[in-house]
């Protein structure tokens, strides 16, 4: 059996670059290299190595044998990374519902991973989950705004959802058409001869020109209030089913559903427990979020006040927290401070409540 090169020797072929000549790229056959080391009888396969088996696989795009791999490599040891992987073969070999399954046990273990993100928008986009494969681009492009292909892949999806509105509205259009009654005043009508229908054909024609700039105009206008229900709809919906996210995808997700209204929104943070934010958050707060969970804690600082100062002491143990700050605008920070100085310290706040928000003013970097 040959031995597989040193890593002097791989890392000298890497540096060449050209594998097509170099005594590496002839002697080493990645795939046998990898499975040669477990048949050994010292050596057991591990998830790294299955991972690596997989990845070569789906180069050569043996996606089947690649889905293998990475179900032995999570089986001995889950990743967030081997689950995006065989949620990219699942989408090659257009098995989607895997695909977004896998993504979604990625996010659970690493919730600021884009690639999961990327991968599930595009299974969800061709499960016809529209809506949530713009919501999974959108909070990619968050986490990393300049990354040229989720904009297209943004794009792509929110000019797919909104011809789905058009074709819904129009297909209510037609319904109500057939719904027109047959008969005027009672009277059943008439067949017209052909030179009435001309003329009605042409006077019909003349009126549709006429109103054709005022249709568009209502197809526009249809367009937005449909799309006001929905949001209705959906909010009322998030409402009557408030459950305690697991990670900052989902609690940004209910957060932003529940926008405009501080009383859901506040009943979403009362949802969850105040020790739990860190581990919710990760590294994954944004200075956006953190600002808007302050302004809603004033909504109920004053009639619960233990719970708004628990809320306030545990997003600065968020990881990252400390940066966060050094990211707030000017108008943030002054926003921030008018809060503690007109809200917190208000003559109903009790002094052990006062000294812990004097304290937490401090971490928050606000000036007195």
């Amino acid at each position: 059996m040959a031995r597989a090169p040193s890593k002097h020797g791989r890392d000298q072929a890497l540096k060449s670059g050209d594998f097509g000549t170099s005594s590496y790229s002839r002697n080493y056959d990645p795939i046998n290299t990898i499975s040669s080391s477990f048949g050994s009888e010292d050596s057991l396969p591990d998830a790294a190595s299955e991972k690596d088996l997989g990845n070569e696989y789906f180069k050569q795009k043996k996606f089947k044998e690649a889905i293998d791999c990475y179900s032995r490599s999570i089986a001995l040891s889950p990743t967030a990374v081997a689950f995006a992987n065989r949620a990219m073969s699942y989408i090659k070999i257009k098995r989607f519902q895997e695909a977004e399954n896998d993504c979604t046990e990625a996010l659970n273990l690493d919730d600021r991973y884009i690639k999961a993100y990327s991968r599930r928008a595009t299974a969800r986009k061709e499960l016809g989950k529209l809506k949530e494969s713009i919501e999974d681009a959108e909070f990619a492009l968050r986490l990393e705004p300049h990354n040229q292909e989720i904009k297209k892949q943004y794009a792509a999806a929110k000019s797919l959802y909104e011809k789905r509105i058009l074709q819904k509205i129009s297909e209510q259009e037609k319904q109500k058409v057939g719904k027109l009654d047959t008969k005027v005043n009672g009277h059943s009508i008439q067949p017209v001869s052909s030179s009435t229908q001309r003329t009605g054909m042409t006077a019909v024609e003349d009126h549709c020109k006429k109103i054709n700039t005022s249709g568009k105009q209502a197809s526009k206008v249809s367009v937005q209030e449909l799309a006001s229900r929905a949001a209705l709809r959906a909010k009322v919906l998030a409402a009557e089913n408030i459950t305690p996210p697991t990670s900052a995808y989902q609690f940004e997700a209910s957060w932003r559903g529940l926008s405009g209204d501080r009383a859901l929104q506040a009943k979403l943070l009362k949802a969850i427990s105040p020790s739990a934010l860190p581990q919710i958050f990760k590294n994954a707060l944004t200075v956006h979020i953190l600002v808007d969970i302050i302004k809603c804690v004033t909504t109920f600082f004053i009639d619960e006040m233990d719970l708004a100062v628990n809320i306030l002491e545990n997003l600065t143990k968020v990881p990252r927290f400390d940066t966060l700050i050094m990211f707030l605008s000017s108008n943030d920070k002054a926003d921030l401070a008018k809060i503690w100085d007109e809200v917190f310290y208000n003559e109903a706040t009790p002094i052990e409540f006062a000294e812990k928000l004097d304290n937490l003013r401090t971490k928050y970097c606000l000036k007195r």
